[in-house]
């Protein structure tokens, strides 16, 4: 019993780490007061470039911080269109979310032979797992223990990244000042924030932490990119962002929640007695998105400023 629970705790952190990363893009974003609805398409672009470079590299950490600036290259996209030019940021992030896929298959095709998926990634190219020499070495592999922590490199980062967005957020001044170009970005103007500067940074790293999430889907879930690996993950991190109510702890139990969502259905669609149709238990991470939002949504507090778009007046 105690093995099956630890392979459902096992399998919740490893579809929770690309939630995480995704979530942390999206609350980075947000909390400097622009809404980034296209980590879905930026999501999809990077679990494309984390396949198609780790296949032709052979290096998954090199693949990982492709896929990163690929679609932190989308979230320069999105700063020009939302804090440049003004541009409606709920527009620019579904264009972004149609732009994604579209780029990611037209790159697929172009760079394997017409597919619209790349080639698997031998499993020694796919991202380590760093302690499974230990583990088996004190054959352990296959115990709770083993079942729990025998994961690949990128569910420790995700769990990293957390801590970083949050000491980020609370303990420095950077994070100071993201904050406050996100509630008052006139105020901070005033002060000699250059708000436009601090909003630029925080949508091209939301998109880059994005592109980790979608790397960690093709390097590591699994080992090559498909039209359907990224299926409202990046829809499913936002929620775990409102949540978690803007707090990157509070998103990162929200991410778990949905993480243990999908692992209950990956354990249960594997087992021959489990009576539930494999279709209705796929559809449980996205019901539980859903009640989350209808019970939490009027809960949550937005920064003041979030989806606002700032403009100098004349007297600046």
């Amino acid at each position: 019993m105690w093995t099956n629970f630890g392979l459902i705790i096992g399998i919740a952190l490893m579809y929770a780490a690309p939630l995480m990363f995704t979530a942390m893009g999206g609350v980075i974003s947000e909390k400097s007061g622009v809404i980034n609805i296209g980590l879905e398409g930026m999501m999809y672009l990077g679990a494309f470039v984390g396949a198609a470079a780790g296949y032709y590299s052979g290096n998954p950490w090199l693949a990982f911080l492709a896929a990163g600036m690929a679609s932190g290259f989308l979230g320069l996209v999105h700063a020009v269109a939302s804090v440049t030019f003004a541009g409606d940021q709920t527009v620019s992030g579904f264009a972004i979310n149609f732009i994604g896929p579209g780029l990611a298959l037209f790159l697929s095709r172009l760079l394997f032979d017409g597919a619209t998926m790349t080639r698997p990634i031998p499993l020694e190219n796919k991202m380590p797992k760093p302690f499974a020499p230990l583990l088996q070495s004190l054959s352990l592999e296959y115990t709770f223990i083993g079942q729990v922590f025998n994961q690949y490199a990128t569910v420790y980062l995700a769990f990293i990244l957390v801590f970083i967005v949050w000491f980020i957020f609370n303990k420095t001044r950077l994070g100071l000042r993201i904050r406050s170009v996100g509630e008052h970005p006139r105020a901070a103007d005033t002060l000699g924030i250059n708000v436009f500067r601090v909003r630029y940074f925080c949508v091209i790293m939301s998109g880059v932490f994005a592109g980790f999430g979608g790397a960690a889907m093709s390097l590591a879930v699994v080992a090559l990119f498909s039209p359907t690996l990224i299926s409202g993950q990046g829809y499913i991190a936002l929620a775990a962002m409102i949540f978690g109510n803007w707090r990157p702890k509070r998103i990162m139990w929200g991410c778990l929640l949905f993480g243990v969502a999908e692992g209950l259905a990956v354990y249960m669609g594997g087992r021959a007695n489990v009576l539930i149709p494999t279709q209705v238990l796929s559809m449980l991470p996205y019901i539980i998105t859903l009640l989350v939002l209808v019970l939490f949504v009027r809960k949550s507090n937005a920064p003041a400023a979030d989806g606002v778009p700032y403009e100098k007046s004349s007297s600046h």
